[in-house]
């Protein structure tokens, strides 16, 4: 059903290099502690040699504030929330010679399945992304991420996200 996995010792994490910095060392130095801290878990697409990394993208819990929220979705929230559940997409990166062949989207599509599955067993309003750059914010506005009022931040509502799974 999925076409990751979650990163193990078998990948070779140290080679994987999509041209920005902060992604790469997040690969190579945060994200196994990160798993084994329980503060997000690292999916990884595998190459044919599947010791080898394509891509990967990051998941976590959180939530964001209400005030953040558009007031065209806002208005049909209980105000007796000050912040609302949501999934975090952290990271997203494909490698340099992966890239330009459409593993970016396939990396989304799994993570916004992913997102949805989890949504049936835990509050999550919408899928939130905190782009790194331009690049990263027209690549989320293709799929549909709108912009969050007053913050670099972006969603997609869960309810947008299911029509591309049921």
């Amino acid at each position: 059903m999925y076409l990751t996995a979650i990163l193990s010792s078998q990948h070779r994490k140290a080679l994987f290099s999509c041209g920005k910095a902060l992604l790469d060392g997040y690969l190579h130095h945060q994200a196994k502690q990160d798993i084994k801290r329980k503060l997000s878990v690292c999916f990884v697409l595998p190459a044919q040699d599947a010791s080898v990394v394509r891509g990967y993208y990051t998941l976590s819990n959180g939530s964001i504030p209400l005030s953040l929220v558009p007031a065209t979705i806002r208005r049909k929230l209980p105000e007796s929330y000050t912040a609302i559940p949501i999934t975090l997409l952290g990271r997203l990166a494909v490698g340099q010679q992966f890239q330009g062949q459409g593993i970016g989207k396939l990396l989304l599509i799994d993570a916004l399945r992913r997102c949805f599955e989890l949504s049936k067993s835990m509050g999550s309003f919408a899928v939130v992304v905190d782009p790194l750059d331009k690049d990263a914010e027209n690549f989320y506005a293709a799929f549909g991420f709108e912009k969050l009022p007053d913050s670099g931040k972006m969603f997609i509502p869960m309810q947008t996200v299911k029509q591309l799974f049921d």
